[in-house]
């Protein structure tokens, strides 16, 4: 027991004491109950947020990162294009630019396409307010964090030993087949961790949204430290949410780490 002890990261065991301190107050202190209440119901929003900018920006990112890898030029050339726009960018940038600019011209350009439906009176025309601002916060977040995540899988393409891409041509197999059945299990394997850290970055940055009015964590931390001045203790709170997510992710991210090593 005491060996099993000895081996937790002093991190870890401050972050523990620190978190139950948190818990300990926010059950027995006054205030604080009331304070987890009205900012619990933003959790809800801060996960399906971030779960759905994550998974569409894993599809994404694995297209660009192909495209990236591609021996066809154009597609190469177009896809570099996209990663080192869009990565020279701040993310609050990106939200911005998608809620306000990208949102109209996604309507206009809706309107255009349909026009004839449209002037027949089988649809009705789209406006910009037809998107709400959760759906314009995934756009943004899934277009922000894909071109990193195509960097990852673009690593973890090039990973592979090129002789098995080789081999698998002698075998009579295609390059499509050889990139789905041979070299993205693989890479698949070699990037997962770094896939996971990503969601965690992404956690993160979805207190971002909070910018546009979407009722997650922060924007309700916000909202009720502004009605009752009670800051301290309602960021605290708020940084309570963050760090059990962020901190139960990391955890899971180095255990998967320490399978794969061991595979």
């Amino acid at each position: 027991m005491i060996r099993t002890l000895a081996k937790i990261p002093w991190w870890l065991a401050a972050l523990v004491g620190l978190g139950t301190v948190a818990v300990f107050s926010i059950f027995t202190a006054p205030g604080y109950a009331a304070i987890f209440a009205a900012i619990g119901s933003g959790l809800g929003v801060t996960l399906s947020v971030s779960l759905i900018a994550y998974a569409a920006s894993i599809l994404l990112g694995l297209l660009l990162g192909l495209a990236r890898t591609s021996g066809f030029r154009p597609a190469r050339e177009a896809a570099t294009f996209y990663i080192e726009l869009v990565r020279g960018l701040p993310m609050i940038v990106i939200l911005y630019y998608i809620a306000f600019v990208g949102a109209p011209a996604l309507a206009g350009a809706l309107n255009w396409l349909g026009s004839p439906l449209i002037s027949w009176g089988w649809i009705e025309g789209f406006k910009a307010r037809d998107f709400d601002f959760a759906t314009r916060a995934v756009i943004a977040l899934t277009l922000g964090y894909s071109a990193f995540i195509a960097e990852i899988f673009r690593a973890g393409i090039e990973s592979v030993d090129q002789g098995q891409g080789e081999a698998s041509a002698a075998l009579g197999l295609s390059k499509g087949q050889t990139m789905v059945f041979i070299v993205l299990p693989q890479a698949f394997k070699n990037v997962l961790p770094a896939l996971a850290n990503e969601f965690v970055a992404i956690v993160k940055d979805s207190s971002l949204v909070s910018v546009l009015g979407v009722q997650d964590i922060t924007q309700l931390g916000k909202v009720y430290s502004a009605s009752t001045f009670q800051f301290f203790e309602t960021y605290n709170v708020v940084a309570f949410f963050y760090l059990c997510l962020t901190v139960s992710l990391s955890l899971l991210v180095r255990r998967l780490e320490t399978r794969l090593k061991r595979t």
